[in-house]
C-alpha cells in the first residue's frame, strides 16, 4: 500500500488536543491562521504522498555509494529534494529576515512527520539543515548569518553537525579534533568524525558542517570545546562555493537501515572554519540544535510508525486466512489477535503524535510570550517525546512485521524496512537512556515542579470529562494519582536511583500524556472512543508496573554482578 500522508489526523490533534489555536491567536504566529494551516498540511501531504513517497523503496534497495570521495544518492532522490527545497520547507519555522517562513514549530514538525513517513532517509536532510539554521541563529555572528542562512534556508546548501569521534560517543568532552587560530579570523580544523548524516551530497552545492573541536587553550572536558562552521567549499567574495575545503569523506558506514541516507566518517586537515559562538561554549551552540534536532527526531518517529501501521493495515485487509467468529470472508484483520495489534498501534501512533505536538506548542508559546512556564514545559516535554516517540516508532514497526506474519520477514513484502529503518531513531541525539536520564535529573532539579503542573493538569482535564466518559476519565485520573505519589518519592532520591528507573519513569509519563490525549479527543468527537478505550483500558494500566520499577532505586541492579550476567 502507498504512504498516505495523515493530514486529517494531525489537523485533529492540533485543533482539539494540543492547543494550536492558542499558538495562533499570539501576534508573534497571528499569520498562522485555519486557512494557511490547512493549505500547508494539504500541500505538504501531497508532496509527501506522490512525490516523496515512491523514493522510499528504491533508496532502500539502492543505497547511497560513494565514488571517487563523492557521495552519489539514491535514484531519485534530487527531484524529491528538489521538491522540499523549492516548495520552501526547510526554511518554515526560520527567520523571515532570510529568507524563511516564520511559522510555528507545531506546523514545521507536523511536515517533519509527514516527509519521515514518506521517506526517512531524505527527510534527514533538511533536518540537518533546520537545526543548523537554528543554531546560526542564535549563536552566529552577523557575518555568518548574512552568508548562511539565506543559502541553507532555501535548500541551496544543507548543513551536518559532527560530534561524534571513533573514541568519543555520549562523552563528548574526550574528543580529540583540535581548531588552531590562523591569524585571520579563520581556524585550521583537524580531527575525525563518525556517524555523520548526509555528510556529503550531490543534492547541493555546498555542504556546511558545523564542527566540535578544541582551541589549544581549551580545557579538558566539554567545557574546553568550541564550534565552527567548516564548509565543503569555501564561499567566495560573491558567497558563491569556491575553492575546494581541506575535509574528506573517508567512508560510507554500512547500517542496518535508512540506506539511501549516506553516512559518512569524516577527515578534516587543517580544513579553513569560522568560529561559531563564543570561544569554548561550543556545547551551548551545538545543544540548540541537538534540541532542535531531538523534536524532529520525535517526528520523525511518529511518521515511520504512521507508515508502518498503514503498511500493516493494508496487508491485514487483504490478506485472507481462515474464518473468524464475526466474518467468514477470511481477512486475517477480523482475527481478535491481529485487530488487537492493529488498534494498539494506531492508538500508539495517536498518542505519540499528540506528545510531540504538545512539546512543539509549548515551544511556539515560549517563543512568542517568553514566559518561563512554557519553557519549563517545552524543556521538560522534549526528553518524553524523543523517546517515546522513537520507542514507539520501533514497537509499531515490529508490529507491523508481526501482522505479516511469515511475509514479514521477507524482504519483498516492505514490512522489515520500517523496522530497520525506526531502529536508528532510538539512539540518534543522544540515546533514550540519555533522554530519560536528563528527564529525571536536570528536568526535575525543581523538584519536580514542572512534573507535578503537568499532572496537575491532567486531572484537571479527566474530572471535566467525568460527567460524559466516567470509566475513561476515572482511569486517566487514578493514573494521574499514582504518577503524582511516583514522581514524589522519585525527588527524594539519590541521583544514580533515579538513574535506574529513569527509563520506566518517562515510559510511565507518556503513557499518562497518552491517556490525557486520547480522553481530550474522545470528548472531542465521539467517533474516537473506541480508540480511547485501546489506550486507556488496555496500554495505560502499564504505568502502574513501570511505576513499581522507579520505587526500586539501583542497589538490586549492582546486586547482579559480573558473574551473574556470564553465560
Amino acid at each position: 500500500m502507498p504512504y498516505r500522508a495523515p493530514v486529517k489526523d494531525i489537523r485533529f490533534i492540533l485543533d482539539h488536543v494540543v492547543g494550536f489555536a492558542e499558538v495562533a491567536a499570539t501576534p508573534r504566529f497571528s499569520s498562522a491562521t485555519p486557512d494557511l494551516t490547512e493549505a500547508i498540511l494539504a500541500e505538504a501531504g501531497r508532496i509527501s504522498t506522490d512525490v516523496l513517497a515512491p523514493l522510499n523503496r528504491a533508496g532502500d534497495l539502492n543505497p547511497a555509494r560513494l565514488e571517487n570521495g563523492a557521495v552519489v544518492s539514491s535514484p531519485g532522490y534530487a527531484e524529491g529534494y528538489r521538491a522540499i527545497a523549492e516548495g520552501g520547507w526547510v526554511g518554515m519555522a526560520a527567520s523571515p529576515e532570510h529568507g524563511g517562513m516564520g511559522l510555528p514549530i507545531a506546523l514545521a514538525l507536523s511536515v517533519d512527520e509527514m516527509m519521515s513517513g514518506a521517506c526517512l532517509a531524505l527527510q534527514l536532510k533538511p533536518l540537518l539543515s533546520k537545526g543548523q539554521i537554528e543554531a546560526l541563529e542564535h549563536h552566529g555572528s552577523d557575518a555568518l548569518k548574512a552568508l548562511y542562512l539565506p543559502k541553507l534556508t532555501s535548500g541551496e546548501w544543507s548543513g551536518t553537525m559532527n560530534l561524534t569521534e571513533p573514541h568519543a560517543g555520549t562523552d563528548v568532552g574526550s574528543l580529540r579534533s583540535k581548531a588552531v587560530p590562523k591569524g585571520d579570523g579563520t581556524y585550521a580544523v583537524s580531527g575525525q568524525k563518525i556517524f555523520i548524516t548526509w555528510g556529503d551530497s550531490d543534492l547541493v552545492s555546498n555542504v556546511c558542517h558545523l564542527v566540535l573541536a578544541r582551541l589549544p587553550d581549551g580545557v579538558p572536558g566539554t567545557k574546553g570545546i568550541s564550534l565552527f562552521m567548516v564548509p565543503k567549499f569555501l564561499p567566495d567574495a560573491a558567497g558563491n562555493p569556491g575553492a575546494r575545503n581541506s575535509l574528506r569523506v573517508v567512508s560510507l558506514e554500512h547500517k542496518l537501515g535508512i540506506h539511501g541516507s549516506p553516512t559518512c566518517v569524516m577527515q578534516f586537515e587543517d580544513a579553513t572554519g569560522w568560529l561559531v559562538g563564543e570561544p569554548h561554549n561550543g556545547m551551548a551552540a551545538m545543544f540548540t540544535m541537538m534540541n532542535n534536532a531531538r523534536l524532529s527526531v520525535a517526528a520523525q518517529g511518529v511518521g515511520v510508525a504512521e507508515a508502518a501501521l498503514q503498511h500493516a493495515l493494508a496487508y491485514a485487509e487483504g490478506r485472507r486466512q481462515g474464518v473468524t467468529p464475526v466474518s467468514q470472508d477470511g481477512a486475517i484483520i477480523e482475527h481478535a489477535d491481529v485487530r488487537r495489534m492493529l488498534a494498539a498501534m494506531r492508538a500508539e501512533v495517536f498518542a505519540a503524535r499528540s506528545i510531540a505536538l504538545s512539546c512543539a506548542v509549548a515551544i511556539d508559546m515560549a517563543t512568542a510570550t517568553g514566559a518561563a512556564d512554557w519553557k519549563a514545559r517545552a524543556a521538560f516535554l522534549t526528553p518524553i517525546a524523543k523517546a517515546h516517540c522513537t520507542d514507539i516508532a520501533c514497537e509499531v514497526a515490529h508490529q507491523g512485521v508481526q501482522v505479516h506474519g511469515g511475509m514479514g520477514f521477507i524482504e519483498e513484502t516492505g514490512a522489515a524496512q520500517f523496522l530497520r529503518d525506526a531502529r536508528i531513531l532510538p539512539i540518534y541525539e543522544g540515546t533514550n537512556g540519555i533522554q530519560a536520564m536528563d528527564l529525571v535529573g536536570r528536568k526535575m532539579a525543581d523538584g519536580g515542579e514542572v512534573a507535578f503542573r503537568l499532572i496537575d493538569e491532567v486531572q484537571r482535564g479527566a474530572e471535566a470529562a467525568r460527567a460524559k466518559l466516567p470509566d475513561l476519565a476515572g482511569d486517566v485520573w487514578a493514573a494521574a494519582e499514582a504518577l503524582r505519589e511516583a514522581t514524589e518519592a522519585l525527588v527524594a532520591m539519590g541521583l544514580n536511583d533515579r538513574f535506574a528507573g529513569a527509563v520506566a519513569y518517562l515510559r510511565a509519563f507518556a503513557r499518562v500524556l497518552g491517556g490525557q490525549a486520547h480522553l481530550k479527543a474522545a470528548l472531542a468527537d465521539a467517533g474516537r472512543e473506541a480508540l480511547a478505550r485501546v489506550m486507556i483500558r488496555r496500554l495505560l494500566p502499564e504505568h502502574g508496573a513501570l511505576l513499581a520499577q522507579v520505587r526500586e532505586g539501583a542497589a538490586g541492579l549492582y546486586e547482579v554482578g559480573p558473574d551473574d550476567l556470564a553465560a
